[in-house]
């Protein structure tokens, strides 16, 4: 059973309606109420948090279909938002479910606990190898693992290798990684340019042989 489209299916027989916004719309924003937890069908979104020198700190890509903002509470009807979500692709479709009512149709439904647990458990390794990514590894490995992970995640097999299908801008790039400006992101991939470890395309990233880019990468 495709567990993302049984979770679809649900929301539909509940009577949910799919919206549809554009690229760098905000649909949360970190630490404001929100009674509602987002579901995306399609498309891609950014999730990241505001650190207190106002420096923004990139969490992760999500593509649909996937759960946006499971909260743990479970029975308040408002809870501060724990990150910003904003639209990255060109358009993103999603739910919006009054968070009280989810859980509780959650509760009913075992192959729904069963997808929350999977959920969980993706975003907790997610989060030990994104950590051991940034502890290990020169600015130069960490995008490299960066970019292989969005090759892996969103990446679309071309002619001449791997292009990740999306726009993906520097200043983002620098809020993954932990690098300071968009600058010091730009010198370093025109460093693996030259290296020939990645092109550019319409402003998409190309990367010819995943192997070699991950051979730069400390494991």
């Amino acid at each position: 059973m495709d567990s993302d489209a049984y979770l679809l299916r649900r929301l539909e027989q509940w009577g949910y309606v799919p919206e549809e916004r554009s690229r760098h719309t905000y649909l949360a924003y970190c630490g404001l109420d929100q009674p509602f937890t987002y579901v995306l069908a399609h498309g891609v979104v950014k999730t990241s948090i505001i650190l207190k020198n106002g420096k923004e700190f990139n969490i992760a890509y999500l593509k649909g279909p996937s759960l946006i903002s499971l909260l743990r509470d479970e029975v308040s009807t408002f809870t501060s938002a724990p990150f910003n979500i904003r639209v990255e692709s060109e358009t993103a479709v999603f739910y919006k479910v009054p968070r009280v009512a989810l859980w509780q149709n959650i509760n009913q439904d075992p192959v729904l606990q069963q997808y929350v647990k999977e959920y969980y458990r993706q975003r907790w390794n997610e989060s030990i190898r994104n950590q051991q990514l940034m502890a290990m590894n020169s600015k130069r490995g960490v995008i490299c693992g960066f970019l292989l992970n969005l090759a892996q995640q969103f990446g679309r097999p071309v002619e001449g290798g791997t292009l990740i299908d999306f726009v993906v801008p520097y200043e983002d790039i620098a809020g993954f990684c932990g690098i300071s400006t968009r600058n010091s992101v730009n010198r370093l991939i025109t460093h693996l340019r030259e290296d020939g470890l990645l092109k550019l395309q319409d402003r998409h990233i190309l990367i010819p042989s995943l192997e070699r880019l991950r051979e730069q990468i400390a494991e």
